[in-house]
This record gives structure tokens, C-alpha cells and sequence, in this order.
């Protein structure tokens, strides 16, 4: 589609899209978005409509559509702020999800295979330097005991590669 042709219908229905997005979301943003997303539509379907003259009726379906997308999706997953519901999280203390954290990293490097798991106990140990240097290490109690049990796997791999 010629970029004459795009700027001609956004110049002509942009208006009307924006207020009809905004009688549905009631929100500047919300409407704001709504409208640049059917353009947006438009600009990678719009080669699909066979008939010019219902573009408009195309433009506001989609926004329409669009607008029940959204609303569909804030039903399914509503949003909420942390602060709003901070009663209905579980309190969990610092010492018990360590814990957890530390038997289910055990678990799973269990399950990878071999020449896989020393890169996975490196990265993470790695990472648990960088965050106990920041006073926070979610994996502290995991790996030094994955680790001695690695390098004692790759320096019996080592020996038997030596002597055999």
C-alpha cells in the first residue's frame, strides 16, 4: 500500500476512530492506543480488504473487535496493585523459601544431563556470588554441595581420560 494512501486514510478517520475508541475506554491513553493499534492493523492487513469503500466500517470493526480483546483479557487476568491485596499473599519467611528454592535447583540438576550440568552449577554459582555481594543469595545453600559433587565428577572423568 503507498504510504500516500495510508496517511490519506489516517488524515480521514483518525478523528472518529479516536473518539469512538474513547466513548468505549473512557481513558485519553486507553483510546489513544486503541486507535494506533487498528492503524496498525491496517497498515499489515489493510491489502486484504477487496472493496475501498469500506474502509471505514473495516477500521471501526477492527477497533471494535480490538476493544473486546482488551476487555476479554482484563477479565481472564485482572491487574492488581500489590499494595491492594497484600493481606491475600502468603507470607513466606526469607529461611523457608531458600529451602524450597534449594531442594527443587537439586532436584532438576539431577535431571539434566551430564555436560549440561556443570554449565548450569557454574552460571548459578556465579550468580550467587554477584547476589551475595548485594546481601541477597537465592541459591547460597545449593551449591556447594552441587559443586563439590560436579568437580568431583569432572576430575574422575579427568583421571580415567589420563590413564585410559
Amino acid at each position: 500500500m503507498p504510504s500516500d494512501d495510508f496517511e490519506q486514510i489516517v488524515s480521514l478517520h483518525y478523528e472518529p476512530l479516536y473518539r469512538f475508541a474513547f466513548s468505549l475506554t473512557r481513558s485519553e491513553a486507553d483510546a489513544c492506543d486503541l486507535t494506533q493499534q487498528t492503524f496498525y492493523i491496517w497498515a499489515t492487513k489493510g491489502h486484504q480488504l477487496r472493496d475501498r469503500s469500506k474502509v471505514k466500517s473495516w477500521l471501526f470493526t477492527i477497533l471494535h473487535r480490538e476493544f473486546l480483546n482488551i476487555r476479554r483479557r482484563a477479565v481472564r487476568f485482572p491487574h492488581f496493585e500489590l499494595s491492594d491485596v497484600n493481606e491475600d499473599l502468603p507470607v513466606i519467611s526469607p529461611k523457608v523459601a531458600n529451602t524450597l528454592d534449594a531442594a527443587r535447583v537439586l532436584e532438576f540438576l539431577g535431571q539434566v544431563q551430564e555436560p549440561y550440568r556443570a554449565a548450569l552449577i557454574l552460571f548459578y554459582i556465579k550468580r550467587s556470588l554477584i547476589s551475595s555481594k548485594s546481601h541477597s543469595a537465592p541459591f547460597g545453600p545449593v551449591f556447594p554441595a552441587a559443586w563439590r559433587s560436579s568437580s568431583n565428577q569432572s576430575s574422575r572423568a579427568k583421571a580415567r581420560r589420563q590413564c585410559g
